[in-house]
């Protein structure tokens, strides 16, 4: 018998070690794609996995789930995503503050339908980029993603709405929305 999100973190909070790792196991790829989505780095991401999971160890006994366990994550692997890269710059000549999330994992459009999305996205604001990946690639519903990235409901309206209506107005992507 397969729990759901919830019943697992009861299960947790009663001590249930497998309940967390059926939990671990259930996210880590969600945690470490997103985490690369924000660093563009495989093995910074990776210790991101290993740090949000060490931090929601931490919230037990106690935690209550009061949404998708995505939504609750969601800050925590932003926040250590975005300390990891800034760490990281200091013992590089990068600059720690420059963009990441998509721009360093965009190819160079090469003339494919997928290659142009990228370029387009790659010109679209960090936050109506992050908007349009957690409602179409992570799936969350917008008061999801309200709650996610602490903002209000309609900012995240406004933001997804602009961001279609940039992927509308722009040529290699405007057929997509006439289909």
């Amino acid at each position: 018998m397969e729990f759901d999100d919830v019943e697992l973190v009861a299960r947790v909070n009663r001590g249930d070690e497998a309940a967390f790792a059926a939990l671990y196991h259930r996210h880590k790829d969600w945690v470490a794609g997103l985490a690369y989505r924000w660093t563009g780095d495989r093995e910074m991401a990776l210790d991101v996995l290993q740090e949000t999971f060490l931090y929601f160890v931490k919230k037990f006994p106690g935690f209550q789930l009061t949404a998708k366990l995505q939504t609750f994550l969601y800050p925590a692997v932003r926040n250590l995503s975005i300390a990891a890269r800034r760490k990281a710059g200091r013992y590089q000549s990068v600059e720690p503050d420059a963009p990441v999330m998509l721009e360093q994992t965009t190819p160079a459009p090469t003339g494919g339908e997928e290659e142009q999305i990228q370029a387009v996205l790659a010109f679209l604001p960090e936050t109506h980029r992050e908007v349009l990946w957690l409602r179409y690639v992570d799936g969350l519903e917008l008061a999801e993603i309200s709650a996610a990235m602490e903002i209000p409901l309609g900012t995240v309206k406004s933001r997804l709405h602009n961001a279609l209506e940039t992927l509308r107005r722009d040529a290699r992507t405007k057929q997509l929305f006439e289909e």
